[in-house]
């Protein structure tokens, strides 16, 4: 069966179809002028979906670099404060030796003492070593000073007991320890033989006039536990710096899968529009020719 075929007919599908044209043209230029591929997610669902997924996969990144961040402040920081201690107790290894010698007097030996009472003074200012306002020898206690110059009589100590690790997500259910047992350093081999008693024995011998080489080797020893220590540290550093190196690739990476995902071609995008602008050109064009004098125009 034929069917009629108005002017009205005619016109309402022009104007739709120039619609059409006139949507595909903003479309269009709304890629060309903000870069993206869709401006909503119904545009486009699957690209929406994905994008989604890659934003929060950066923000989860950029907070496991943050973690890498504070965990490897606290290493150096600690590394550092280790390399001091090492510092204090070579110096105190020499005046050991010295004190044996048979040609240093009372006097000096008292000198020595002071010498070393000043440096286990200093011993304990690195005990209590802060960290953005944490003690990083203390365990997860980070305010309390675990370091007491009031203890053992006024001698001071090493009061914390404390061996909690401080352990910060850096990858998917993957966690570093950023601080270091700081029981396994300061009351080593016990507290109560640790390394400020220790020290303590020290001064009081050299501080009577007496040599004290018979601590040489608990002094040895304390050396070495701090070198252990501290190159048990030094792996715990190199793994923090490739983790740290994985995740900047990892941010590239995303970045890159994202931009793919999201960002518009612009040489095709400006070449579908000048396309479309040609075919909205051709379009009014017949739309001109569609509107033609009807009847009632012959009869005015």
């Amino acid at each position: 069966m034929a069917v009629r075929v108005t002017q009205t007919m005619l016109n309402s599908n022009m104007l739709r179809n120039l619609n059409n044209s006139m949507n595909n043209m903003d479309k269009l230029q709304h890629q060309l002028s903000s870069g993206r591929k869709v401006e909503k997610p119904s545009d486009d669902p699957v690209i929406a979906a994905r994008g989604m997924f890659y934003r929060s996969s950066l923000i989860e990144n950029d907070q496991y670099k943050r973690n890498v961040d504070e965990a490897q402040s606290w290493m150096d920081m600690t590394d550092a404060t280790m390399d001091e201690m090492g510092n204090i107790m070579k110096r105190v290894k020499e005046l050991l030796i010295y004190s044996g010698d048979g040609a240093v007097s009372p006097d000096d030996l008292k000198t020595m003492g002071s010498e070393i009472a000043e440096l286990k003074n200093h011993m304990g200012t690195l005990a209590n070593q802060q960290i953005n306002g944490k003690y990083i020898f203390a365990g997860t206690d980070t305010n309390k000073a675990p370091y007491n110059p009031a203890a053992n009589g006024g001698k001071g100590d090493f009061e914390s007991t404390n061996n909690s690790p401080i352990n910060l997500e850096v990858s998917q259910n993957v966690f570093v320890t950023s601080n270091v047992n700081a029981q396994n350093i300061f009351n080593f081999p016990d507290a109560a033989n640790n390394m400020f008693k220790l020290l303590n024995n020290i001064i009081d011998d050299l501080s009577a006039g007496r040599p004290a080489t018979q601590f040489q080797a608990d002094m040895d020893k304390q050396f070495d536990n701090l070198l252990a220590e501290r190159a048990t540290l030094g792996a715990s550093v190199n793994r923090v710096e490739l983790i740290a190196e994985r995740l900047n690739t990892q941010e590239v990476s995303i970045t890159g899968l994202m931009s793919k995902n999201e960002d518009a071609n612009m040489a095709k995008v400006m070449t579908d529009l000048k396309t479309q602008e040609s075919v909205h050109s051709a379009a009014l064009g017949a739309g001109a020719r569609i509107i033609q004098p009807s009847l009632l125009d012959f009869l005015r």
